[in-house]
């Protein structure tokens, strides 16, 4: 298959894309190895080739003698045209093996708009797309990511996910497979083996019924299965496995360049973020070992620039100590140290200057809503003094260029919160122009990037309802009207695709149908705007008789059974519940190193968070 993969490459836009053979790819024979593992990212090569979550898997599981695990990627249009025209499956990378006769194919969930992704991908490797259909023990089926904190809109299609952190369960889900493929075990029997492991879900052996207003009368596991699965998560940062080298694209990349993890989770609380809860507890990793594995993976993939990246860096307890130590070696070799997730409150001039000592990065803020009432109801503890003041600092150190993340629709919002960003934007034009130690000859530019809110699982807006289309619309303009200078650029979000992440963000099982109805009709790669068919999602819920206004715009009671309540990421639901009531009376919650808010999150798997005081 390989030579007439070859010849397809002469017929494509980016063949880089598929034809694999990149440095530090790993080559087995597969003869010798016991299982193989085709590891799926459902979108194109350059954003899957950017997830560090993918590149430690992949490492990790390649570590193994007995396991070959290959990278494979959404084929663009041009390349899946041709494919299907010339009954070439869908391939993984390092062998150009289809990947239908592998022993275990995983793909991580990044975003909801990737859904019809994973069945147009198993489509293409000739597989049944639903898991009922693949009645043989293999290939296995999986999914992980962030998604995953609510499965149940691809429960159909997925023999078992993995909610939490897949270094430790990875393994032993291999050690399973290994041993039932050996026993020529069924798929059945397998599922409800894994079924005991914990961090792992498998969604047939999980009944949901409902009542007749359409929300969920109870979900019931079946006889010997766990009624809650708890997600899976790493104690120690230090001893886990973390890559000493990275795949290098032949091609550019979203994110070109070495990406180091210095701490999971979040000591903020921010009640709009969904990865600042279902990643806690907080665990930091210690500048020696952050700073040694930087320098090896920059030695062995020959990148000039690493990310040291979180969810909030600058919260990092020892980055003074860490950028000391990365600097004795990266301002020699020539090596850029970036610093995303910075914070408003914390921001520190004099580290962003040893940050230029190699080349200078822009500085991104997220104020995410325009008045302080607002800020202090999504618990996003940033004032306009700390803003401004910070502004002053980065134009004294040399910076011309700002941006600035808000959002649009959160809970709460008025049409003076929505005005107030543009009031905040000007406001940071203004001290760049009165500053004396701004950069001589030179303006300011400040970009705001506003997206539309979805509410997600597992955070204090849970229950919200979200902003209609027409809704958001009306406040985008009564944004872009408030704007009154060049200096201020203003981008927004795609409505529809927002309102579509609202859907299958808090959707049930029922939304199987209409993911399924929408792929069949010529939905693909729906997180992109120029393939995006809003018509065609509309009419996919139209036949399958299914109002997305109920999933997307309802406002849910507090006791009402919600599709992931099954599923146990370490929040305890009565902590949610009080976050949203103080987000309606304007409450803020200390981040979690000033008090420890009793979330729950230590009580789970005997986990210990960092952040506690």
């Amino acid at each position: 298959m390989k030579s007439n993969i070859e010849q397809l490459l002469l017929q494509v836009q980016k063949p880089a894309r598929y034809s694999g053979g990149e440095l530090n790819a790993v080559v087995k024979d597969k003869e010798k190895t016991d299982i193989r593992y085709a590891f799926c990212f459902p979108d194109n090569y350059e954003i899957g080739m950017s997830h560090l979550g993918m590149k430690i898997l992949y490492s990790l599981s390649n570590a193994r003698e007995d396991t070959w695990c290959e990278r494979v990627f959404a084929p663009w249009e041009d390349m899946e045209a041709q494919m299907r025209a010339n009954d070439i499956p869908l391939f993984a990378l390092e062998s150009m093996d289809s990947i239908r006769d592998f022993d275990l194919i995983g793909f991580t969930m990044q975003y909801e708009l990737s859904y019809t992704n994973v069945l147009n991908m198993l489509d293409l490797a000739g597989l049944p797309v639903r898991s009922a259909e693949r009645t043989s023990l293999l290939p296995i089926v999986i999914a992980g990511g962030p998604c995953v904190c609510n499965p149940e809109p691809l429960a159909d299609f997925i023999d078992l996910f993995l909610p939490g952190e897949g270094e430790e369960v990875t393994h032993e889900l291999i050690d399973l497979l290994k041993e039932h493929k050996k026993k020529g075990s069924s798929k059945e029997e397998f599922l409800c083996a894994a079924a005991q492991l914990e961090g792992v879900y498998v969604p047939s052996l999980y009944d949901v019924t409902y009542h007749e207003d359409g929300t969920i009368a109870a979900v019931t596991s079946q006889d010997g299965v766990p009624a809650v699965v708890k997600k899976r998560v790493i104690a120690d940062l230090d001893t886990v496995f973390y890559p000493d080298k990275f795949v290098v694209p032949f091609m550019e990349v979203v994110h070109d360049r070495v990406v180091h993890e210095i701490f999971r989770g979040c000591i903020r609380g921010c009640r709009f973020c969904q990865a600042g809860f279902i990643y806690r507890p907080i665990r930091e990793k210690s500048p020696e070992t952050v700073n040694k594995q930087s320098r090896e993976l920059c030695k062995t993939t020959g990148y000039d620039e690493v990310s040291l990246c979180s969810l909030s860096s600058s919260d990092y307890t020892k980055i003074k100590e860490l950028l000391e130590q990365m600097l004795d070696w990266t301002v020699e070799d020539r090596v850029n140290i970036a610093l995303p997730s910075l914070r408003v409150d914390n921001f520190d001039e004099n580290l962003m200057q040893k940050l230029q000592s190699v080349r200078r990065s822009g500085l991104t803020f997220a104020p995410e809503a325009g008045t302080q009432r607002l800020r202090d109801a999504i618990n996003k503890n940033v004032s306009e003094e700390e803003m401004i003041l910070t502004s002053r600092k980065a134009f004294a150190g040399g910076w011309t260029a700002v941006k600035l993340y808000f959002m649009l629709g959160l809970p709460t919002e008025t049409d003076e919160d929505v005005t107030g960003i543009a009031q905040l934007a000007q406001k940071v034009v203004d001290e760049y122009y009165k500053n004396p130690d701004k950069p001589k000859g030179k303006g300011v530019q400040v970009s705001v990037s506003v997206s539309s809110f979805v509410p997600k699982p597992f955070t204090p807006f849970q229950w919200e309802p979200q902003d209609t289309q027409d809704e958001l619309k009306r406040k985008q303009e009564l944004l872009k009207q408030s704007v009154t200078t060049r200096k201020v650029s203003l981008s927004f979000h795609n409505k529809p695709m927002s309102a579509l992440e609202g859907v299958f963000a808090r959707g049930d099982r029922r939304l199987g149908r209409v993911l399924e109805t929408a792929w069949r009709n010529g939905c693909t790669f729906d997180s992109w705007d120029d393939h995006f068919k809003e018509d065609v999602w509309a009419q996919a819920f139209r036949t399958c008789g299914i109002d997305p206004a109920f999933y997307a715009n309802r406002r849910r009671d507090h006791s009402e059974i919600l599709p992931w309540d099954h599923l146990d990421y370490g929040i305890r639901k009565e902590f949610l519940i009080a976050e949203n009531q103080k987000s309606h009376s304007g409450e803020v919650t200390l981040n979690c190193r000033e008090r420890c808010a009793a979330c729950g999150v230590n009580l789970l798997n005997g986990g210990k968070c960092d952040a506690k005081s």
